[in-house]
């Protein structure tokens, strides 16, 4: 980047903007489905950096799989904690929206540049939201913990095949697959209406956090359908690429993270 484009790029991100300012379309299920492609496109662009990123969250999960798994043994737990990734991808995909975001300017494409926002004024802002969603992620567990506490306190399983068949065969069992997936849906969603346009628009333009919630959340409830189903979406190509011992991930994890970036921009004016 030479210093003209470096001056046109700090000016644009120091100018605050207000969520007033910021409009919101209303966008069709075939926006979703070009947003794959451009994801795929950028993905294909720059796959040892989306690889990279997939490692990294791979890293976390393994860090807090051990945290929560190690001594204790806490089975119930397996599940909220893989699936509570889904809370916490987009803070993991902030630097595949900047790869895609310069590669729609134009401008250069470097392991070191996709990380120059964190000298900009979008650091802040995204730190913050950052540690909304980890507090999100940990409130998922506690919830988690305390459905499993209210249903088997008086008798845990004693195992993990004592767990699986007393979650398949007993009502309790029943009880908790079914208010542990409602649960889920209710996290998610906040999940998805606090971020999903947040985080891209906070590398766009330099808002406060508080306004890149409220632009998303207005995203989301102007297209609650459409957003409704790339959220299934989503659900279903994580589960697709995790099937085969996480291997998938690795590129399923950045395609929708570029996706990501370009269903922002089909959505906020």
């Amino acid at each position: 980047m030479n210093s003209t484009d470096m001056a046109q790029e700090k000016s644009f991100r120091d100018i605050q903007v207000s969520s007033s300012e910021i409009g919101v379309r209303t966008i069709a299920l075939n926006d979703l489905w070009q947003s794959l492609k451009e994801g795929y496109d950028d993905f294909s662009a720059m796959p040892t950096f989306g690889m990279l990123l997939s490692a990294l969250l791979y890293l976390l999960f393994a860090l807090l799989l051990t945290l929560f798994l190690v001594g204790t043994s806490p089975l119930h737990l397996a599940f909220p904690i893989v699936a509570g990734f889904t809370l916490i991808g987009p803070v993991v995909s902030v630097g595949l929206f900047e790869v895609s975001r310069r590669r729609e300017r134009g401008l250069d494409v470097t392991w070191r540049s996709t990380f120059d926002f964190v000298h900009s004024a979008s650091f802040a802002p995204i730190l913050a939201l950052t540690l909304a969603m980890m507090l999100l992620y940990v409130a998922w567990l506690f919830s988690a913990e305390f459905l499993f506490f209210g249903l088997f306190g008086d008798d845990p399983p004693v195992s993990a095949s004592d767990f699986v068949t007393q979650l398949l065969t007993t009502r309790r069992g029943g009880a908790l697959i079914f208010y542990g997936n409602l649960l889920g849906f209710i996290f998610a969603f906040a999940a998805l209406a606090i971020s999903v346009v947040a985080f891209p628009l906070l590398l766009d333009r330099p808002a406060s956090a508080a306004t890149a919630v409220a632009v998303s959340i207005r995203a989301v409830t102007s297209n609650l359908v459409v957003m409704a189903v790339w959220g299934l979406i989503v659900v279903v190509l994580l589960i697709a690429g995790a099937v085969v011992f996480l291997i998938g991930l690795a590129a399923v994890l950045p395609i929708l993270g570029h996706a990501t970036w370009h269903l922002y921009r089909k959505i906020v004016v």
